[in-house]
């Protein structure tokens, strides 16, 4: 998942602004940063969306109890 798509990206539940946490990236040769392997959370919802090979996995979840 590029950075520049981190910038347009919302909970699809709430709506609400999504916290990313980076586990592994990359420089791509325009010398932006790729998202490898991380988690985008919510903090409304409670609900962490995992990022997988670079796809960011963004169907709605149950919350966290």
């Amino acid at each position: 998942m590029r950075m520049s798509t981190y910038d347009i990206l919302c909970c699809p539940v709430c709506k609400g602004d999504l916290k990313l946490t980076v586990k592994k990236k990359e420089t791509l040769e325009s010398g932006e940063e790729d998202i490898i392997e991380g988690t985008l959370s919510c903090g409304r919802c409670m609900v962490d969306y995992p990022i997988s090979e670079g796809i960011p996995d963004l169907l709605p979840r149950e919350k966290k109890e």
